[in-house]
């Protein structure tokens, strides 16, 4: 097992997991190995390590405006990965990276999930590959020990639902809603989501399950995560970093957000 199968593993039944997004590089380069080990220390379990791309298709404003940064402040693969590595020093929470197919095509797919694993990453989530296309990395990911983890939504048929939970390793990301990433107000996303976390419930059984898109409380992630392993929260948190970068103490507002995100206020 690797961290994140061992996270899961490791959990009590009534504790929720939170996993967070942050886009490598963003709010600036010096910023990401302090905000994964302060994420760490308010309540992260897993941190989803975006690697920017310039034409983010999955994702709304929000995080296409982080990605947008974070390419002006020169983020690179490389830099990403010695990212990981400084975490690697301080800490064995789990990490994933996230992003899109072309940045690692261009890499190279097997150079790229080998140096991840010699970063020190956990797996990947690619969400522009759709499970028949997986073979381009699956096995390359299996060689380099990344968990692949395929996404679900409401519009996906338990057909695909079987097929993304047979293909996955560690965990399902459930996406909540259609459409983009981004925060939403609660009872837009919890009027359908619990019926589709029942039938998720219903037809992905091997792994746990986690839910994202549109949380940006604690009380949203209870609602939204009260039938799923846990919850992921990603727009939310960059709209925070927005609003409080580059004022003194920002780091210990973002902090404070995510504690509560966590644990309630």
């Amino acid at each position: 097992m690797n961290r994140i199968q061992n996270t899961f593993t490791e959990k009590g039944n009534d504790s929720k997991l939170m996993s967070l997004f942050l886009t490598a590089g963003f709010p600036d380069l010096d910023a990401t190995v302090d905000l994964i080990l302060g994420f760490e220390k308010n309540g992260a379990d897993i941190i989803e390590l975006g690697m920017p791309f310039s034409d983010p298709l999955a994702d709304g404003p929000t995080i296409q405006y982080s990605s947008d940064v974070a390419i002006q402040n020169g983020i690179t693969m490389e830099k990403i990965f010695g990212m990981v590595k400084e975490v690697r020093k301080q800490s064995e929470i789990p990490i994933i990276l996230m992003g899109y197919m072309n940045p690692v095509l261009r890499y190279g797919v097997e150079k790229f999930c080998a140096r991840a694993e010699e970063a020190g990453v956990d797996g990947l989530i690619i969400p522009d590959i759709p499970i028949e296309e997986g073979g381009i990395i699956e096995q390359h990911a299996k060689n380099s020990k990344l968990s692949l983890i395929y996404l679900v939504a409401p519009n996906t048929s338990d057909e695909r639902m079987k097929q993304a939970d047979e293909k996955s390793q560690g965990f399902v990301y459930c996406v909540s809603v259609t459409g983009v990433t981004g925060a939403r107000e609660g009872e837009e996303v919890s009027k359908s989501v619990n019926r589709f976390i029942e039938r998720v419930k219903t037809n992905i059984t091997h792994n746990p399950v986690m839910v994202g898109f549109g949380i940006k409380s604690h009380e949203d992630a209870v609602d939204i995560a009260s039938n799923a392993d846990g919850f992921i929260v990603g727009s939310a948190l960059i709209d925070t970093i927005k609003k409080n970068y580059p004022n003194e103490g920002w780091q210990s507002a973002l902090f404070s957000f995510v504690h509560s995100l966590k644990f309630g206020n």
